[in-house]
């Protein structure tokens, strides 16, 4: 079945997975499979000031709509383009006389949707809304709780004058939301900022080593001509070669776990038993649990201990973070580190979660030396575990030349920067913000690694006088949070 810009790929149903995806035809590493407009899509409610509600940009200074004074907008255009989704929520929200939150804006634009084009199957749509998953049946207490109160919510929110649905689709619509909301993050990857529907996108089911990607792209509305405008998207991209019937899958959590712990997580958060090679084989579970080889190879107890102090570790790290207490934080990933190094083998998880924090904040207090050795440590711990493709990795092969090339390090800084470009090329596409970024990246330390291979003398005294009259590029603040995961569920 295709329709609308997916003749690319087949919608089938399996056996105890239920619809699926198939391609259609053969797909190399980096090749769009499809791209999607958001049936709806909303800004978190935290963000609603600093994050366009059009693209999903973080701006430094944005347009206020001026009849309900909520939404908000990088320029005239997003306004423009925006105005077909926010007219009716603009009167909403001023006849209520305040915005709702984010799970009943959400709810009430698939609904005007519905009410403007009807039910059924929309453009370029596989499946109809009413027919996506919804997972009513298996909430918990909590959850349903929950979910009786967003009812009761946007029952309050939903004008009179607009169509009135039945109790069962509004329940339905906010369990598609819980089960299916897509997270949309800013123009760099780095920060999740939004959450929509994509009908299609729901259809690729999970796999722990999937053959495909997700990848946000915010869109071009600033191009001059409006032939080059193009519209807030999801694309898909593949990983790796693909046949024509191939199944298409993704990965809703990061591989960075024992596959025990990722079975728990989508359990947990999208209600089904992962059934993938890697979890049924637990295959890399093994690395991921490495102790140290050799002839004094640690008793299990010391491992346990081990592995109870990174826990006991990483927590402290959470809170010092919170708080804005780096030193403490760079304090307690070196003690730590001292423990795990004579006990943890170089791809255990634990070991890989101290070296990616202290790299991350020792390069924010710019001691780039000491984050740099970290940073290699962790990069070459991933290369063994995460698929060659993979976005995560990509972006921590990215972080890790950055702390490299600031360290002054420019043949170690320069060969990451050009493999995370590489990575970042197939993951996200060369017209990606992130990519864009990198290549300039990758040009800038390949003309200093030129300069540095031909006086090395004078290419430190360059440097230092650059810095001296320059201040040195801070890097971003570090976040308390994962990467954004792909679909959003509220914990």
């Amino acid at each position: 079945m295709t329709k609308g810009g997916m003749e690319s790929v087949e919608l089938f149903t399996t056996e105890g997975k239920g619809r699926g995806l198939k391609a259609q035809k053969e797909f190399l590493p980096g090749d769009v499979i499809f791209a999607e407009p958001a049936y709806a899509a909303v800004v978190f409610d935290s963000l609603t000031h600093v994050i366009c509600h059009t693209c999903f940009k973080r701006q430094e200074r944005l347009h206020r709509c001026g009849q309900c004074k909520f939404a908000h907008y990088c320029d005239r255009t997003c306004q423009r383009a925006a105005w077909l989704n926010h007219k009716n929520e603009c009167s909403a929200i001023k006849r209520h006389g305040k915005a709702p939150t984010e799970n009943i804006r959400l709810a009430a634009r698939i609904l005007w949707k519905m009410e403007r084009e009807g039910t059924g199957l929309s453009e370029g749509c596989l499946v109809a809304i009413e027919e996506l998953q919804n997972h009513v049946d298996s909430f918990g207490e909590e959850e349903k709780k929950e979910l009786r109160a967003d009812v009761e919510s946007f029952l309050e929110f939903w004008p009179p004058h607009c169509q009135q649905f039945g109790m069962q689709l509004i329940s339905h619509i906010f369990g598609v939301i819980s089960c299916n909301g897509f997270t949309l993050s800013d123009q760099r990857g780095l920060q999740a900022v939004g959450v929509g529907i994509f009908p299609n996108l729901c259809q690729a089911n999970h796999d722990c080593w999937p053959n495909c990607t997700v990848i946000f792209n915010n869109g071009n509305h600033e191009a001059v001509r409006s032939m080059f405008h193009t519209q807030m998207r999801i694309e898909l991209r593949a990983l790796s070669k693909i046949s024509p019937g191939d199944e298409l899958t993704v990965s809703y959590v990061d591989f960075l776990s024992l596959s025990e712990e990722r079975r728990t997580q989508l359990k947990k958060r999208y209600y089904f038993d992962c059934t993938c090679e890697h979890c049924k084989k637990q295959l890399k579970d093994d690395l991921m649990l490495a102790v140290k080889a050799g002839e004094s190879k640690p008793s299990a107890d010391t491992v346990k201990e081990v592995i109870q102090l990174s826990k006991d570790t990483l927590e402290k790290i959470n809170k010092a973070r919170m708080e804005g207490h780096y030193h403490e934080v760079v304090k307690l990933c070196r003690d730590c580190l001292k423990k795990q190094e004579p006990v943890l083998g170089d791809t255990n998880i634990y070991l890989l979660r101290i070296l990616s924090i202290a790299s991350e904040v020792l390069s924010y207090l710019q001691m780039f030396e000491e984050a740099a050795d970290y940073a290699k440590r962790m990069v070459d711990g991933y290369l063994k575990i995460y698929h060659p493709n993979n976005a995560q990795l990509g972006m921590a092969v990215m972080r890790a030349g950055v702390t490299h090339w600031h360290a002054g390090l420019i043949e170690a800084g320069h060969g990451l920067i050009c493999k995370a470009y590489a990575i970042l090329l197939i993951t996200h596409g060369p017209s990606h913000p992130i990519t864009k970024d990198l290549e300039v990246m990758r040009v800038q330390t390949e003309m200093e690694l030129r300069m540095f291979q031909q006086n090395e003398f004078m290419y430190y005294k360059m440097r230092e006088a650059a810095l001296k009259n320059q201040k040195i590029q801070v890097m971003p603040e570090p976040s308390n949070e994962n990467a954004p995961s792909l679909f959003h569920k509220k914990e």
